[in-house]
């Protein structure tokens, strides 16, 4: 396979990993009994540098933040698989950066989440890296 295929599927794997995050992240479920804590989570404010927030705030929006990178690396996964070989021979920094970077996210992911996300972060890695190694052969 080439790596603009591989680039390809990471691609749309991060886009289905960043929908199911998108509108996951904030669900939970009343057998976890975290309902307490979630209503604490939501009512209690403190100030942090002139603005009143809560710990849902700072939770919530954390996740949106990964929700906005999932969907960058997605379509700069994307535009990587639209390069040409010779291009993405020249591009090896960023690849490996990006290959790096989800194998990082892979480690997270089973150090503190659960097997959805492990198992998205993980194929999402073995393309990227494949699409880095295969990059580095073209030239």
């Amino acid at each position: 396979m080439r790596a603009s295929t591989f680039y390809r599927i990471a691609s749309v794997l991060l886009l289905l990993f960043d929908v199911g995050h998108t509108l996951g992240f904030r669900q939970s479920d009343p057998q976890w009994g975290v309902d307490t804590l979630l209503v604490s989570m939501r009512s209690i404010h403190f100030d942090v540098q002139g603005f009143s927030r809560t710990y849902w705030d700072l939770f919530v929006g954390s996740g949106f933040f990964v929700s906005v990178f999932l969907l960058f690396a997605a379509v700069l996964a994307w535009q990587l698989g639209g390069l040409s070989a010779e291009t993405l021979a020249l591009m090896r920094g960023p690849a490996w950066a990006l290959a790096l970077c989800f194998a990082a996210v892979t480690l997270l992911s089973c150090i503190y989440f659960f097997m959805l996300p492990i198992i998205f972060t993980f194929l999402i890695t073995v393309c990227l890296v494949a699409a880095a190694w295969l990059s580095g052969k073209s030239s």
